[in-house]
């Protein structure tokens, strides 16, 4: 009987002094995206005297410690369908030489070593200066509202847009394209100043509109097609 009870002490005693589960290690911090470029320069609706351009934002920063890598990316159209340079490196600064006289906007975003990418930035447009003096067409209109693919209820609806130009003293007047077929064909608006419009959309549609920016000089810039649904 002594033995048997010595026996358990034993086993006891080594369940007592056991390294314990190995799945009590501590948790493996989950990895983070790194945060939001924030651009610098070229401003936005800037305009750059060279067609040399050096592009700058501030660092990003990444909670776990990860070495961090950029994309940057530049196009001719605000949407970037039509991208014209795409470039990574870990520096947050980039130099390019582009066309002379023509309009480009960009963004940057930053990914970690593990190859988990944050958001992209915002987007800036500038517009490089030609050999000659002339007029630089406006930037393409930017979208307000509604959000792009959103469904909305049908009735009166509110159309929003923005745009800039370099020329600063430009006025810009736009024409307004809706309807239920891609693209949209038939002007709702000419000449609009407000850069907002009410319109009246059925049910159940999916509807499509675009924004012709024009300047006092004869320059106009075709935007991009955006559509909503209506419930």
């Amino acid at each position: 009987m002594k033995k048997f009870f010595y026996l358990i002490g034993l086993s006891l005693l080594a369940i007592g002094c056991g390294g314990g589960d190995s799945d009590s290690s501590p948790a493996e911090e989950p990895n983070s995206a790194p945060t939001k470029p924030v651009l610098i320069s070229p401003a936005n609706a800037n305009l750059c005297v060279s067609n040399v351009v050096e592009f700058q934002w501030n660092p990003s920063t990444d909670a776990n410690k990860d070495a961090i890598t950029y994309v940057i990316q530049l196009a001719t159209d605000n949407q970037f369908s039509q991208i014209v340079k795409t470039q990574e490196g870990t520096n947050s600064s980039q130099v390019f030489t582009l066309e002379k006289g023509k309009s480009y906007y960009w963004r940057v975003k930053a990914i970690d070593s593990k190859n988990l990418s944050g958001e992209y930035s915002s987007t800036n447009s500038f517009y490089t200066e030609s050999d000659v003096i002339a007029n630089h067409l406006p930037f393409a209109p930017e979208l307000v509202l509604p959000v792009l693919n959103s469904t909305i209820n049908s009735g009166t609806i509110s159309l929003s847009w923005k745009a800039t130009d370099v020329d600063a003293a430009d006025v810009l007047l736009y024409d307004v394209y809706l309807g239920t077929s891609n693209p949209p064909t038939q002007k709702i608006a000419t000449n609009n100043a407000t850069g907002k419009l009410d319109v009246v959309a059925n049910s159940s549609n999916i509807y499509y509109w675009k924004v012709v920016v024009k300047d006092n000089h004869g320059g106009e810039t075709i935007g991009q097609i955006w559509n909503f649904k209506t419930n």
